[in-house]
């Protein structure tokens, strides 16, 4: 069995201002997928949110693959933004309108999916490759 390691991050230009989101897959050290994409005007904070929205999607697509030919039974989720991390583990409380959003967004993806999922803050250097796919655009 196998864990899908999924590193997350999203920026801002501007807080808010031009926004994008990357991220990238890993099973082992091979890398199976990995995407980027511009968001348009966002905070920082939406933009790391709608990064791990956006890889629970994409999971969710590609579950039957990943469980059949990956043998995937757990992820692991690493971003380096210490605020998503503790408000998705339920840490910190969530005030924002917007962000209870893409928290109930989150729990029912996390549903749909149905594997073992946890999340885990990293500091920033160990998430080069994220950040990278980030502001190439």
């Amino acid at each position: 069995m196998s864990t899908l390691k999924v590193f997350t991050d999203g920026g801002s230009k501007g807080n808010p201002g031009e926004a994008s989101i990357g991220g990238v897959f890993y099973i082992g050290s091979k890398k199976i997928f990995q995407f980027n994409q511009s968001i348009g005007i966002a905070t920082n904070n939406d933009a790391e949110y709608q990064a791990l929205i956006y890889a629970l999607e994409e999971i969710k697509k590609q579950k039957e693959k990943l469980v059949n030919d990956f043998k995937v039974e757990k992820i692991e989720f690493y971003s380096d933004s210490r605020l998503l991390v503790n408000q998705v583990k339920g840490f910190f409380k969530v005030k924002n309108g917007k962000i209870k959003e893409y928290i109930l967004k989150i729990r029912m993806l996390e549903q749909e999916i149905n594997l073992s999922i946890s999340y885990h803050q990293i500091p920033r250097e160990k998430n080069k490759e994220a950040d990278r796919l980030v502001n190439i655009l």
